[in-house]
């Protein structure tokens, strides 16, 4: 029945501000500014297949959200820090190791690296790797170097 998660909305403080930083820094397609309800949307992929809302609301009527971009592996890997620099975005991993690189979600697997919007939400580049889905009991969070180790002494 359910196939996918098609649109996800969040509320910003300076919809101008957002709709440059979506739009000109991450590269989304706006497909629609609402001036009378502050409202807009961009698509995510193709037009029509997934779609981000943004709504402009008072700085104290926002509440910090999080959500991750899908990506290919190869890019999160080894162009997304690069990607994210270049356009004055720290980045951060969930090791909170301090370190800029992507790290790995064993459990998943997927590969991933977060940064923030304007208004401080917490966004994610991730990848999914090859291989099986592990169990809750796989929670390791390692860097892709170890997780390249793990994958060779474990059938992933």
């Amino acid at each position: 029945m359910i196939k996918g998660l098609y649109e996800t909305h969040l509320f910003v403080e300076n919809l101008e501000r957002s709709v440059e930083f979506y739009s000109k820094t991450l590269g989304l397609k706006l497909c629609r500014f609402g001036t009378e309800c502050r409202t807009a949307f961009f698509w995510i992929g193709k037009d029509k297949q997934f779609m981000l809302g943004l709504w402009e609301k008072p700085k104290e009527e926002i509440d910090i959200r999080h959500f991750a971009f899908e990506c290919e592996p190869e890019w999160v890997l080894n162009e997304s820090v690069d990607f994210l620099k270049s356009r004055n975005l720290k980045c951060w991993n969930f090791l909170d190791n301090e370190k800029e690189q992507p790290m790995v979600f064993c459990w998943m697997p997927a590969i991933s690296i977060y940064f923030n919007d304007p208004d401080g939400h917490d966004l994610e580049f991730i990848g999914i790797l090859p291989g099986k889905t592990k169990s809750d009991k796989e929670k390791r969070v390692v860097t892709y170097k170890e997780w390249l180790k793990i994958k060779e002494d474990q059938e992933f």
